[in-house]
């Protein structure tokens, strides 16, 4: 299976990369997309930066460059206090913006003529046994947007319009959105880094990469076992 993976920032691209084997680089539209192999699986992994349009604009890129079977989105997520705990990683039954809505008719979170939410159809794709033991991976919906969320206040206005939210993360819905557009399977795979709106929020984001071990990143390559 070829298997596209994308991640927005350095700290995450370099947790990721010494999983691939037989690594080499291109660069396409500016960004460079690292291919090898994961398993079975013919891999390439870019980085796009934050936010919806980089995460976008990198999605077409690598679609239509490497022509995946499957994109994972990965990387970390804020948590939101419904379950997911600071290193759990959450699996994604689906994705929906919490920062968008187009008027009447449409669903808050909703892009009109869009699902209002983007399920993660990749799921059935993944070998989710290798990970059935660990207790640590979570299933449910992320909330996507442009925030990075660090208030309760920014908090409760995610759980507003997406109150299922277990995660909430920066680039997972234009991902999923592309990856609808253009009829390939995607799935979200988030690591929690930090709880939006507690005391020592940010204490917890810069301490995260310091003590994340890289098996919690070492789920993608589990799955695609």
């Amino acid at each position: 299976m070829k298997t596209g993976i994308i991640v927005a920032m350095e700290s995450e691209l370099s947790m990721l990369l010494p999983l691939i084997e037989n690594m080499t680089r291109t660069t396409v539209n500016g960004f460079v997309i690292s291919h090898g192999r994961m398993g079975a699986n013919e891999v390439a992994v870019m980085q796009t930066g934050i936010g919806k349009v980089n995460a976008a604009v990198g999605a077409i890129s690598l679609i239509d460059s490497f022509n995946p079977d499957l994109v994972i989105n990965t990387g970390i997520a804020g948590g939101t206090g419904r379950g997911a705990d600071i290193l759990d990683v959450v699996i994604a039954d689906s994705v929906a913006y919490h920062d968008v809505y187009c008027g009447p008719g449409n669903e808050r979170g909703q892009v009109q003529g869009l699902p209002a939410e983007f399920p993660c159809l990749g799921v059935s794709m993944v070998n989710l046994e290798a990970v059935a033991g660990r207790d640590d991976i979570r299933r449910g919906l992320i909330a996507s947007g442009d925030i990075f969320v660090t208030t309760p206040q920014d908090l409760a206005g995610v759980l507003d319009v997406q109150p299922r939210a277990i995660a909430v993360d920066m680039e997972s819905g234009a991902i999923a959105q592309v990856c609808h557009m253009r009829g390939v399977p995607f799935l979200a795979i988030r690591v929690v880094s930090d709880t939006p709106g507690v005391e020592n929020h940010c204490e917890q984001y810069s301490e995260f990469f310091t003590l994340a071990p890289r098996s919690t990143f070492g789920v993608v390559k589990a799955l695609l076992s």
